[in-house]
């Protein structure tokens, strides 16, 4: 049933306006009078309505949440809270990682929706990428940006109360987690009438991913992991879709699948989007090895990234113990401190492990389930789509069943680069 609220209606470009000149800030941002502003619904994104509102003086984005999913339409209901829990998450992404989200000017409750800072000149990330663009800066920032909004909301940094606090503000969220807990983990793996893929070419994988008994093993691990897994407040969306950028500027937005999960999720989700945007290139270039430059480029980011996020990670843990788990009087002198350190390594080996599982999750759903990557989407020849895909599907299913093969991100990078050389069509 869809999801009425005394005071909600959807936004029109001709009744925002109206809305936003009775908001002081807003108002101000914008200058002049409503007359003179400009509203135009850019929402290309799978669930809510985006507004851009330009003035004389400045712009806001507005972001309100629909009551159903926008892809699908009103036959799949989704509750108008999520845009509590982004809100929510967006102001404790501020607060831990200062101006790598956009500011918020205004939140409504009851309309679900969000006023915030508009992002110029910036663009979506996986835009850029498809393009080609190469972002020196975003290596530091979406390394910055994990690990403190990782690190600092788990138990390694939090009192036990904190925490459980913490949980308890985002256990709501439950529509959203639905979402993933099919989507990604379910439904790309049996018959669901959402699922779609490059066909007839792939035809095959999607039978014998449904067939394949370890794969189906391995996901349900990562599944139960995220269902029960309660270590940090994530972002639960976090891919090239959700980063607005420019070469000197890194924003994360739209975290509105916010909630406590388990931390590979996250880096594995930024894991996957490189590696699809490394196979897409061979669809975009217009000469073979037109594109092996930025193929670099991709990968030794990748690789950057995962190095920067785990030192920048153990740097927070070690500046505060202060959370309930490896309390510091336990570990206390020389061998105290050496024996921690060891554990220290031993948890950041078990975090990528997850990463590696969740990183070959999110993209066989990308491939095989109901919402694509225009990485792979607009590459136009099938065929070349197709060969593009089923590298990614064979590398992510290996990453799966075999996550010990991967120990660290050189493998996965070096094996993307083989699978790539080896496998020359689908």
């Amino acid at each position: 049933m869809i999801e009425t609220r005394d005071g909600y209606a959807p936004q029109k470009p001709e009744t925002l306006a109206a809305y936003l000149s009775g908001i002081p800030a807003v108002r101000g941002i914008l200058g002049g009078t409503p007359e003179r502003w400009s509203v135009d619904e850019v929402g290309d994104g799978n669930l809510n309505l985006v507004f851009i509102v330009k003035g004389p003086s400045g712009g806001v984005a507005v972001k309100q949440a629909l009551p159903y999913v926008r892809l699908v339409g009103e036959s799949w209901p989704l509750p108008l809270s999520r845009a509590h829990y982004e809100h929510m998450a967006l102001t404790e992404q501020a607060r831990l990682a200062g101006a790598l989200v956009p500011e918020i000017h205004h939140y409504d409750e009851t309309l679900a929706l969000i006023v915030m800072e508009l992002l110029e000149p910036h663009i979506i990330m996986r835009r850029g990428m498809i393009a080609g663009v190469q972002y020196p800066k975003f290596a530091d920032d979406i390394s910055t940006f994990m690990a403190r909004t990782l690190c600092l909301t788990s138990d390694l940094t939090l009192t036990a109360d904190r925490k459980k606090a913490m949980i308890a503000a985002f256990a709501g969220n439950t529509a959203l987690c639905k979402i993933t807990e099919d989507l990604i983990f379910t439904d790309p793996y049996r018959v669901a009438e959402l699922n779609r893929w490059t066909s007839p070419q792939l035809d095959p994988y999607a039978a014998r991913w449904r067939e394949d008994g370890d794969l189906k093993v391995a996901v349900s691990r990562l599944k139960l992991k995220f269902l029960s897994s309660a270590e940090a407040m994530l972002h639960g969306d976090l891919h090239t879709g959700s980063i607005m950028l420019t070469p000197e500027d890194t924003r994360v937005i739209d975290p509105e699948f916010a909630f406590i999960g388990p931390m590979g999720f996250d880096t594995g989700a930024i894991v996957a989007n490189f590696l699809l945007n490394f196979f897409a290139q061979d669809g975009h270039e217009k000469l073979p090895g037109a594109r092996d430059h930025y193929r670099d480029w991709v990968l030794g980011t990748l690789e950057q990234i995962i190095g920067l996020f785990h030192g920048k990670f153990l740097q927070l843990w070690r500046q505060n113990p202060t959370g309930d788990a490896y309390p510091p009087s336990l570990f206390q002198g020389a061998e105290g401190e050496a024996r921690l350190e060891i554990e220290r390594k031993a948890y950041m080996d078990r975090l990528w492990t997850d990463t590696v599982g969740f990183a070959a999750a999110k993209m066989i759903r990308r491939i095989l389930g109901l919402a694509h990557n225009i990485d792979l989407e607009w590459i136009e020849d099938k065929d070349r789509r197709a060969t593009c895909e089923a590298r990614a599907l064979t590398l992510a299913r290996d990453m799966m069943v075999h996550a010990e093969r991967y120990p660290a991100i050189q493998s996965v990078t070096g094996a993307a680069r083989r699978m790539r050389q080896e496998m020359t069509r689908y």
